[in-house]
């Protein structure tokens, strides 16, 4: 049985809530700037294939792992982590992976809040017209004096950590619980808004064929390699989030049922939003699918600034990416918040202030690695790009790895058996073996790869 039925933080109100949440964390920027270009450059339908399968064989098994600790210990990751290698008789050094991965989710967050800033500062840029009948060099112009700006992106950077803190400060169910019924429900309901809209007024026939088109010729082993290492970050493994929120799961809850749906939403999420994006970019003249920032701040409203009513979709396709981003960051602040918490004995309200002050602080290395420090680099790095390497190439592959290996060899059997009860046992054995075998060898490529080619390639 879990070592206690009910942690100090309460739990969600439903298995729906913590599949809302979950969703959230799992939904965000990526979802909407990468994955439908990596798709559509990889051999389209070939490389959603792979993908799929990759979600089924490498993120699901370790999504679970990583519920099945955090609803066992009922506590913050890093506490969590601690109790669970007690009552394994592991080594003590196995609670490390604890703290990787609340370390890593805040590193993260200092420069999520900057990027989301970006977003939102984008909502009121588009909505005002000043993009009406832009162009692309326009665009990008428009683009650098942001970045080129410190003030205004502390000023968003600011705005979106407070949002972040409103919700974290409330608790569980008053907090968390309430905004992801919110919210999520919201960012649905636009994106089916945004998807009516891309159907009859953008060329959608031309991003069905680019996102779909199945052509084995240009999926190559690299290109399933990334597939494999996008089915693993985009449910927000490895960064404590998902323990965290593990953690406020129902006991009576079905691990795996619950967690397939997440891994459904999440790819859900993700499928509409490179058909809405594609849609509008190819429905105008001159544009290129791209992916990163170039797609979503400088193509994007070129688009919507020269078609008939895209200024308004603009402002709300920008408030369902701010909504998209503030989902994920509120999973991030708050496994370390559940630590200052349990640990330091302090109140929700402090611990979200000092928690948001460090990250703010944090936060300014990346806002000034766009303007004043974009000369100064270590090892060919800017500041942002050194916490974005380390993060997402090292920290997270590391931090999904350990995960898996420990629930798959060292963590109590009982003790797992007790989380999966009401499974079929026949699913059990196989999640089992993917978690032992199969997880750990694909993100140690995805690992190996993230290395070779920032150093070697």
């Amino acid at each position: 049985m879990a070592l206690q039925q009910k942690g100090m933080h309460g739990t969600w109100g439903s298995r729906w809530t913590f599949i809302m949440a979950a969703t959230g964390s799992a939904v965000g920027l990526g979802n909407m700037w990468k994955f439908p270009y990596i798709a559509g450059s990889n051999g389209g339908g070939a490389f959603v294939l792979v993908y799929l399968g990759c979600i089924l064989l490498v993120g699901i098994p370790v999504m679970m792992a990583e519920v099945i600790l955090g609803r066992h210990g009922r506590k913050s990751p890093i506490n969590s982590m601690r109790d669970i290698v007690v009552e394994s008789a592991a080594h003590r050094h196995w609670a490390h992976v604890g703290w990787l991965g609340v370390l890593a989710g805040v590193l993260i967050l200092s420069f999520y809040t900057v990027i989301a800033g970006w977003a939102l500062s984008y909502i009121f840029e588009v909505g005002s017209g000043e993009l009406r009948g832009v162009s692309g060099d326009s665009a990008g112009a428009v683009f650098a004096r942001l970045l080129d700006d410190p003030s205004r992106l502390i000023f968003w950077q600011t705005v979106f950590l407070a949002l972040c803190v409103g919700v974290v400060m409330g608790g569980v169910k008053k907090g968390l619980g309430v905004a992801v019924e919110v919210l999520m429900p919201l960012l649905f309901v636009m994106l089916l808004l945004l998807l009516g809209f891309s159907y009859f007024k953008g060329n959608f026939d031309a991003a069905v064929s680019f996102l779909f088109r199945f052509n084995l010729d240009q999926l190559t082993w690299r290109g399933v390699l990334e597939a494999m290492g996008h089915a693993f970050f985009t449910l927000s493994i490895g960064m404590g989030a998902i323990m965290a929120y593990g953690a406020y799961m129902p006991q009576r809850a079905n691990m795996g049922k619950t967690i397939l749906m997440v891994a459904f939403l999440d790819t859900a999420v993700a499928i509409v939003s490179g058909l809405i994006i594609f849609s509008i970019v190819f429905a105008t003249e001159g544009l290129e699918p791209s992916a990163g920032p170039g797609l979503m701040f400088i193509s994007l409203p070129v688009a919507f600034g020269n078609m008939p009513g895209g200024l308004l979709i603009g402002a709300i396709f920008f408030v369902l990416v701010s909504i998209a981003a503030w989902s994920s960051a509120i999973s991030l602040l708050e496994p370390c918040v559940a630590w200052f918490v349990e640990t330091k004995n302090m109140g929700r309200f402090r611990a979200n202030l000092v928690l948001a002050g460090f990250v703010w602080l944090l936060g300014l290395g990346t806002v000034f690695s766009f303007n004043i420090w974009a000369d100064y680099k270590l090892f060919g790095f800017t500041f942002f790009d050194g916490l974005d390497f380390l993060t997402a190439n090292i920290m997270l592959p590391i931090s999904g790895l350990l995960i898996a290996l420990f629930v798959g060899f060292v963590m109590n059997k009982k003790a797992v058996d007790s989380e999966m009860l009401g499974a079929n046992p026949s699913l059990e054995t196989l999640w089992r073996f993917t978690v032992r075998y199969v997880a750990p060898v694909a993100i140690g490529a995805v690992f190996i790869m993230g290395v070779y080619d920032k150093f070697f390639s």
